[in-house]
């Protein structure tokens, strides 16, 4: 099989559509490739991607995230990074801010215009000036507000085959359901009622792949984005991409073809952007967006990076019980393919998933993750199942009030015990993303939940900027004490090369209360020993000085406590208080900040 880029295209247009329509599809694609070379950025995109390093770490926020009065927010956005988070992060998911109608964001009415609630593509390009940007491509759906859908509704060509027709009297129930939501919504059109595909609500009408003008028009968008400064593309609930009536919808060989093709395509015209896969799905069946391995491209031919979903829940169960031993056997089993990254993350703008721990942790623990969440003033949501009945999807709840019981705050416990949470997530080999709100430690936001009746509102509060300068100005508050310490956590993570992604990575049994990583560089530099006391109690672990871990009698210094240890009598004892972290050093680091 030829795996240059037209050739991986023109093979995947034949198994989506057919050899003789892929002759016809093939050229309209090629069309839009050329032209996108022609723009003055698709001229000078790079040829090679810029590579992924320990300096990278993704911010994960909305554009009005943070706002000023007469200012539009993107480029409050912007000088608040500067101002707070040089040296921290290197890059910017800038959740969906294109004009739309519901789900903040995900239900988008215009592709190709930003909210100018938000700003406008200039204000993009200032930030993309200084982050590496990711943008969301809401990819499965479209608003009921969109043009698009508004000419199928009147039965205006190519829009009429735009969008999934179905009977209601079919038989829909092996489709599976992210939401306890009616499938089918039905619509008046000019050729009278229609029922039509909405997985996710009756206002997100699910866009029809299986006619050609879709993909085209759809391909378009993504260099649309790559044009204005995309660096990394979000596929939005891929998984759902392709529907086919009689299956689960969900996986489909043809969703995991047209991932590949869009790779083919970013490869062809600017192979330095990178995909990354949200399917919030089983383990095994989330890292199979990876694709398979490209002869001698030492890459796969799917996404470059995958959303490590599973992380999330375990981490919570971990300092749930103070047992890490789930959360440690489950990492020791990663493994990125050669050109490949964990997108590693614990917290963003939607719930904690539950569906990613399923065959991991059992039932009951499962249960027990939701009864804390509701303990701690969140909310679960639920999906349908093909029997009818309904089940867990996701806690609807900050994390540091998964981790931290509102009603008795203990800020000197409350704060470790959460940043230690997050040592986890910086350790782990793969890219980090850190949600604005665990950035400060935010609460709750049950104002928010009221007003819009929304679980997911509970995570989603927004700030003016002096408000915010503010509250984490105040000593008297836990969230200057988060911010403060996860910055110098992302600041020593980037000095050193062991926390590069592809470096590698073995986890070690110390002690069910202790999750242990050792990491090493790809190149030169020294490794570290990263440990997390996932328990309130103190812990000790010994270890042998001819370990794998340890070297000899070398001094040894902990880059976050600023603390030297030396080993005694072949043996170095580390005490590690409750939910202290520890990332340790065969010499001084460079950057103690």
């Amino acid at each position: 099989m030829k795996t240059d880029p037209d050739s991986r295209i023109i093979q995947l247009l034949s198994f989506l559509y057919g050899e003789a329509a892929a002759v016809d599809v093939w050229p309209a694609l090629a069309a839009r490739l050329d032209a996108f070379r022609r723009t003055p950025y698709g001229a000078a995109a790079p040829a090679i991607s810029h590579g992924l390093t320990q300096s990278d770490a993704i911010l994960i926020t909305y554009g009005d995230q943070i706002s000023e009065p007469r200012r539009p927010p993107l480029q409050t956005l912007t000088d608040f990074l500067d101002a707070e988070l040089a040296g921290a992060i290197s890059g910017v998911h800038l959740l969906p801010c294109f004009p739309y109608s519901s789900d903040d964001g995900f239900s988008v009415i215009d592709y190709m215009q930003i909210d100018p609630a938000l700003g406008d593509w200039a204000d993009v390009a200032r930030l993309g000036r200084r982050y590496r940007l990711m943008f969301d491509f809401v990819a499965n759906h479209i608003s009921q507000h969109s043009a698009w859908f508004q000419a199928y509704r009147r039965g205006e060509a190519p829009y009429d085959g735009f969008f999934i027709e179905a009977d209601p009297a079919a038989d829909l129930t092996q489709v599976v359901r992210p939401r306890a939501l009616p499938l089918l919504t039905p619509v008046e059109t000019s050729r009278g009622l229609r029922h039509v595909w909405t997985t996710f609500s009756a206002d997100q009408i699910d866009l029809n792949y299986a006619d050609p003008a879709v993909l085209l028009a759809m391909t378009e968008v993504l260099l649309h984005y790559v044009a204005h400064g995309a660096e990394i593309i979000r596929l939005d609930a891929i998984a759902y991409l392709w529907k086919e009536i009689g299956t689960p919808c969900i996986h489909l060989p043809q969703t995991h073809a047209v991932v590949k093709l869009w790779r083919a395509v970013l490869d062809a015209v600017a192979p330095h952007v990178l995909l990354i896969t949200e399917t919030n799905v089983p383990h095994a069946d989330n890292i199979g967006y990876f694709g398979r391995p490209l002869a001698a491209a030492g890459s796969t031919d799917e996404a470059q990076l995958v959303y490590n979903f599973s992380l999330a829940p375990l981490t919570l169960h971990a300092f749930l019980t103070g047992d890490a031993s789930k959360l440690s056997a489950w990492a020791a089993t990663l493994q990125a393919p050669a050109g490949g990254s964990f997108f590693n993350f614990i917290a963003s703008h939607d719930g904690i998933g539950v569906l990613p721990a399923r065959g991991i942790l059992s039932d009951a623990e499962l249960e027990a993750l939701v009864e804390r969440a509701l303990a701690h003033g969140g909310q679960v949501s639920l999906r349908s199942l093909p029997d009818g009945s309904r089940t867990p999807y996701e806690l609807n709840i900050t994390l540091y009030d998964f981790l931290n019981d509102p009603a008795q705050p203990d800020p000197a416990i409350d704060v470790a015990r959460f940043l230690a949470s997050q040592a986890i997530l910086l350790a782990l080999a793969g890219v980090p993303g850190i949600y604005v709100h665990s950035l400060i430690g935010s609460r709750n936001c049950q104002a928010c939940f009221a007003e819009t009746g929304r679980a997911r509102s509970l995570n989603r509060r927004k700030f003016d900027r002096a408000a915010l300068d503010t509250i984490l100005a105040d000593p008297a508050r836990h969230e200057g004490a988060v911010f403060d310490g996860y910055r110098r956590l992302l600041r020593l993570r980037r000095s050193e090369p062991a926390f590069d992604p592809a470096g590698g990575q073995r986890v070690l049994d110390l002690g069910p209360a202790v999750f242990a990583l050792l990491r090493t560089p790809p190149g030169a530099g020294r490794p570290l020993l990263c440990l997390v006391n996932v328990s309130p109690e103190r812990q000790t672990v010994h270890l042998a000085a001819d370990s794998d871990a340890i070297r000899g009698d070398e001094s040894y210094y902990d880059l976050f406590q600023r603390a030297r240890l030396k080993p005694k009598q072949g043996t170095l004892a580390v005490e590690l208080a409750g939910y202290q972290v520890c990332w340790l050093a065969a010499s001084p680091a460079a950057a103690t900040k």
